[in-house]
């Protein structure tokens, strides 16, 4: 009897243990929740809550009842072997990290200096600074003087990027001078499949562009059409909205000329 006592004391108490372990589990599971929904805002998304603010790469460690990736592209597909992703699947920083942020005297005061008679010529130290240290490398590119050739195009607010109709390629008149292919950037002259192609001016000629310098490309005139509102007066923030605004696109260029771009989805 003293035995079969014991006996059950000692399963009672593997119960208890194991109930108080799944508790203690289900408490963590609570104020892990707790914490995502805290941390989740309109302004700042918690993207762990939101898996379509995830990286292509990124969405594979989250499984979601009737979610989908749209992007099908090999840049977008998950790796095939299990915890060694692909280099383009990598995330660039930790979902759960908030950013935060704190004015810099020197650039708020060159970008308030400029405030005052805002103009897209180069002279300024707000714009001089830009051009050397985003504008500059991010438009620098392996064939160095169609590079001056496009960074002339976005000053000027003359250049053009289309999407190319991939089925109506052989239907392109011989006439038109197509720099580039399809499966070749003319701006880095790597090997790549260009989805998209520049003109320079009205009269100049196509030039087809990889992804990447499409993004380049891109970030530089997000940053010009910004600072040419400011200048026409069609911004209507104050002037710590505006310089915070001008340091978003700054770090778009920094981004994109590193190589980091967002694919086509749909």
């Amino acid at each position: 009897m003293v035995n079969e006592a014991n006996v059950k004391q000692a399963a009672a108490e593997k119960q208890l243990r194991e109930a108080q372990g799944k508790i203690d589990v289900l408490q963590a599971e609570v104020t892990a929740l707790k914490t995502l929904v805290l941390t989740s805002t309109p302004s700042s998304p918690n993207r762990q809550l939101h898996p379509q603010l995830q990286p292509p790469g990124a969405r594979g460690a989250y499984k979601h009842a009737g979610g989908h990736v749209r992007n099908k592209s090999a840049s977008g597909a998950f790796p095939s072997i299990p915890g060694k992703p692909e280099p383009s699947s990598v995330s660039v920083e930790p979902a759960t990290k908030e950013v935060t942020r704190e004015i810099d005297s020197v650039l708020y005061a060159e970008f308030l200096l400029w405030k005052e008679n805002p103009s897209v010529e180069r002279s300024s130290v707000f714009l001089s600074r830009i051009y050397r240290e985003d504008i500059g490398p991010c438009l620098s590119f392996t064939r160095a003087e169609l590079s001056q050739l496009v960074q002339s195009a976005v000053e000027n607010n003359s250049l053009t990027i289309e999407p190319v109709a991939m089925s109506a390629l052989p239907m392109v008149k011989a006439s038109a001078i197509e720099c580039g292919g399809p499966k070749k950037c003319a701006l880095s002259g790597m090997s790549r499949l260009c989805r998209h192609r520049i003109k320079l001016g009205d009269k100049g000629s196509y030039y087809y562009i990889s992804p990447s310098s499409r993004a380049r490309i891109t970030a530089v005139c997000n940053f010009f059409t910004y600072i040419r509102y400011i200048q026409q007066g069609l911004v209507r923030h104050d002037a710590e909205q505006m310089f915070w605004e001008v340091m978003r696109l700054r770090r778009e260029m920094t981004v994109a000329k590193l190589g980091f771009y967002l694919t086509d989805q749909g």
